[in-house]
């Protein structure tokens, strides 16, 4: 019973974990989500975020109750999914690294979505959505990597250092 219980927490956290991240970076690039996304966002995360806004106060610009947030529910789902097999300094640093390890497959995610809507449909209602969400992390190295034959292939050399992101921090934490 304990795996299906763990399996709902994972999966409940990972979404909601997911959208307090995208909220975040929606605000740290400041691109306006389309209404049906915005409304989804919200509505899924305002219950955590404006509560938390009250004891953190945007600071820099930055919305650090939606960052805090995602962390929170890491750290509530890493405790259910380690019951009683961790010490308390080990859920935390579990939480940690799943909680990086999220943000790392949210880009990963963002940038397979792109490479979907370039290929199936590049005036979707959404791709310029997430063409700007993913402007930040592309921008930089289209100033180093030129076009080849035509083909911007920015988007596979991200996702690589991303992947290679993934493996760093799994041998920091050691965690296979």
């Amino acid at each position: 019973m304990l795996p299906i219980l763990q399996l709902i927490v994972d999966t409940v956290a990972s979404v909601l974990g997911g959208v307090l991240l995208l909220r975040f970076w929606m605000q740290v690039i400041r691109v306006r989500p389309p209404a049906s996304i915005a409304q989804f966002t919200f509505t899924l995360s305002d219950w955590l975020v404006r509560p938390l806004r009250r004891i953190v106060p945007g600071m820099g610009g930055y919305d650090w109750a939606s960052l805090i947030g995602a962390f929170l529910v890491v750290l509530v789902a890493s405790s259910v999914l380690l019951l009683g097999g961790a010490s308390g300094q080990g859920v935390v640093l579990f939480a940690v690294f799943r909680f990086l390890n999220w943000i790392l497959y949210g880009f990963m995610g963002l940038l397979i979505v792109e490479v979907i809507f370039s290929w199936i449909n590049p005036h979707a209602p959404l791709a310029p959505f997430v063409r700007a969400l993913n402007e930040p992390l592309l921008r930089p190295l289209r100033r180093v990597i030129p076009p080849l034959g035509g083909l911007d292939i920015t988007v596979l050399v991200a996702f690589i250092l991303l992947q290679i992101a993934q493996y760093v921090l799994r041998q920091l934490f050691a965690f296979h």
